[in-house]
């Protein structure tokens, strides 16, 4: 398929919009803002940006550090979904993929690699207000999932950035506290299950036109069945490390397990974009068991 023009950027349609000037084929403005927002996948930025600031009040941050440290992770967000389909366009493209902005959109690749640009470059001071020398932690965890967007999505080696990042995440929002405590070690070890468990999921509706654009990560090298199951059996590992970890035990704890059960077999069950959202549920569920674990000052 040939790629389409990429039209003018935000900046130089307000200018045209301003002057009265029409471009037939590419939305207005507000068209434009509407799709870079959906460009840097907004479910899992939100999901993963409220998962961080729960967790921030949690470990007994003050307001103000629960503000630096939502923004530091809403940032790092944006430059990971925004440079996953900057990198990808061409590829998305090719399998037509006209639900992404950049191709079914008329969103500008300049726009989005300006709007990349700017987040990233917003996400290293906010890191180091948001957790001081921990903030080199988030850093890393952005990082890692740069490494994926940048190749490692294409590999065997597909779920390990999913895995570091988000363990990473919750050592950065407890480290970065004042006092640095130490992060209580079924902590990391639940995020990254969960997230691994997450990359599973996701890809399920796209295992077909992975295929046919030369995609081979480790779930499109397993399969439908294959991907199914490890995204079940690693998002069940999640919730049993969230549930039984913490050292402060509870019948509601364990009954949590119920309904994160049960959301997990719909993730067997399905290959389309519900099963990735009865993932970001048993997600909730595990944040609500981490957020209620006793991660903050002893």
């Amino acid at each position: 398929m040939p790629e389409r023009s990429p039209g003018p950027d935000i900046g130089a349609r307000l200018v045209l919009e301003v002057s009265g000037v029409d471009v037939p084929g590419w939305p207005g403005l507000r068209g434009q803002l509407a799709a870079l927002v959906r460009a840097c996948h907004p479910e899992p930025t939100v999901a993963v940006t409220v998962f961080a600031s729960a967790l921030a009040v949690a470990s007994g941050r003050t307001a103000g550090g629960v503000a630096a440290v939502a923004s530091a992770v809403l940032a790092g967000q944006l430059t990971v979904g925004w440079s996953n389909d900057l990198f990808d366009r061409h590829r998305d493209a090719a399998g037509e993929r006209t639900g992404k902005p950049l191709v079914g959109d008329g969103l500008a690749p300049r726009t989005v690699a300006v709007a990349t640009g700017a987040a990233l470059a917003a996400c290293v001071p906010l890191s180091v207000a948001a957790g001081g020398p921990a903030g080199a932690t988030h850093l890393v965890a952005v990082a890692s999932a740069w490494g994926y967007n940048l190749g490692l999505k294409a590999t065997p080696l597909s779920a390990g950035p999913y895995a570091v990042s988000f363990a990473l995440l919750p050592v950065f929002v407890v480290r970065g506290r004042p006092d640095r405590p130490a992060t209580p070690r079924w902590l990391p070890l639940a995020a990254g299950l969960l997230g691994a468990g997450a990359h599973f999921a996701n890809v399920l509706p796209d295992l077909e036109v992975d295929a046919r654009t030369g995609v081979r990560g480790l779930p499109q090298r397993l399969g439908a069945t294959g991907s199914r199951r490890s995204a079940a059996v690693l998002l069940a590992a999640g919730s049993v490390v969230a549930a039984l970890g913490p050292p402060r035990r509870s019948a509601w704890r364990l009954a949590a397990l119920a309904p994160a059960a049960a959301l997990t077999g719909c993730v067997l069950r399905r290959e389309d974009r519900s099963a990735f959202r009865a993932a970001m549920a048993v997600a909730a569920i595990d944040v609500a068991l981490v957020v209620t674990a006793g991660v903050g000052p002893r």
